[in-house]
């Protein structure tokens, strides 16, 4: 770790912030995450095992792309979001070997090549991703996401209908929530649509601020680790499970903002206008963690996406794929089998799952209506 990085931190200037937790991350949490940065923490150990990791260049992408010994194996797209990077899959990779892996390091984010232009939204970046599989040899695939990933596969699939053969999410859209008529909404929908807009109002500022002036933040934030620092542990905590994160964890993550200076570009999909299709009608297994920020009910899913499987999981949050690697496997893996039609009987007559204790077994599942 750069010796700037660490006389930074040690000079960090810390104001008042007499508000609690619920005002934001700060106190005696933050000043112990900063003082093992500046002395304990060895981002090189951490910077060699991710460079060990199978990176190539596709098209305009650095991908992690992990080769299957069966050239035929299916391929699997995973899209990560905001505050994360490529790193949010480190633990599904050696649970997918008998699969093609794709993980795309989205533009403007950590590990990508640095992006100088404005424009990159989540339908230019749905494109570029759509090339990178074509450069790679890959005609057909299911892709899997959540936040800016889940809304960038909702763009391949629509736009890519002849690729895209099924999608797995943790979430649709959230732009979804600003266009879609509550008035045609069944009951729990429409109460799901007032509980999302609750959420906004208290937690969405930074949405509001990374989509409005991205310049000016990205300035304070990319000068200042402890600010970066406390910008995103802050959704790290607050969007996972208790204990979902090491501090090691929390640092590395962070500390890939850090080195390569995305923080800025990384507010481009807030930024950025997306048109969004209004319905996709790619088989879709949808996965609903408990612990996520705005978990949706099948109904309200259902009018974005063509949800052939509906699973609920009690345990894991935003960062599913990192928190509950077991789980998350197997509803990609229930995914890939929708191409084929099989349902290994995971069909069950259109009863909500509970993902109950089996993360083997990852939940019950619900079954395509009609």
């Amino acid at each position: 770790m750069s010796d700037d990085l660490r006389e930074r931190l040690r000079r960090t200037r810390r104001v008042p912030t007499p508000w609690g937790a619920e005002r934001g991350f700060s106190g005696a949490g933050l000043d112990d995450l900063l003082d093992r940065w500046a002395n304990n923490y060895d981002w090189g150990v951490h910077e060699r095992r991710i460079a060990g990791l199978p990176w190539e260049t596709a098209g305009e992408l650095r991908v992690i792309h992990q080769r299957a010994a069966d050239p035929a194996a299916p391929v699997v797209v995973l899209l990560h979001g905001w505050p994360d990077s490529v790193l949010r899959f480190e633990r599904v990779l050696p649970l997918l070997t008998d699969l093609q892996v794709v993980v795309p390091a989205l533009p403007g984010f950590p590990f990508a090549a640095p992006l100088t232009a404005p424009g990159m939204s989540v339908n230019r970046i749905a494109g570029l991703v759509a090339d990178a599989l074509e450069a790679l040899g890959y005609s057909h695939y299911t892709v899997s996401g959540g936040d800016v990933g889940g809304a960038v596969a909702e763009v391949l699939a629509a736009e890519h209908s002849d690729r895209v053969t099924a999608l797995h999410l943790t979430n649709t859209a959230p732009q979804h929530a600003f266009t879609v008529d509550p008035a045609k909404l069944a009951p729990d929908a429409a109460a799901f649509l007032e509980l999302a807009g609750q959420w906004f109002r208290a937690e969405g500022g930074y949405i509001a601020t990374q989509s409005t002036r991205p310049n000016t933040l990205a300035v304070a934030l990319g000068d200042s680790p402890a600010g970066l620092a406390a910008w995103i542990v802050e959704k790290l905590e607050s969007w996972s499970d208790d204990g979902a994160f090491t501090p090691d964890d929390l640092l590395t993550w962070v500390t890939a903002y850090w080195v390569s200076g995305a923080i800025g570009t990384s507010f481009a999909t807030y930024a950025e206008p997306a048109v969004l299709p209004e319905r996709v009608e790619t088989p879709t297994v949808l996965s609903v963690f408990a612990g996520d920020t705005k978990p949706e009910p099948r109904s309200y899913a259902e009018v974005f996406v063509n949800v052939r499987e509906y699973v609920q999981h009690p345990a894991g949050g935003h960062f599913a794929a990192w928190e509950q690697p077991i789980a998350y496997v197997d509803d990609l893996r229930r995914a890939v089998r929708l191409v084929d039609g099989v349902d290994d009987g995971l069909h069950d007559g259109g009863r909500d799952g509970d993902g109950g204790d089996d993360q083997e077994q990852g939940g019950d599942r619900v079954g395509a209506n009609g």
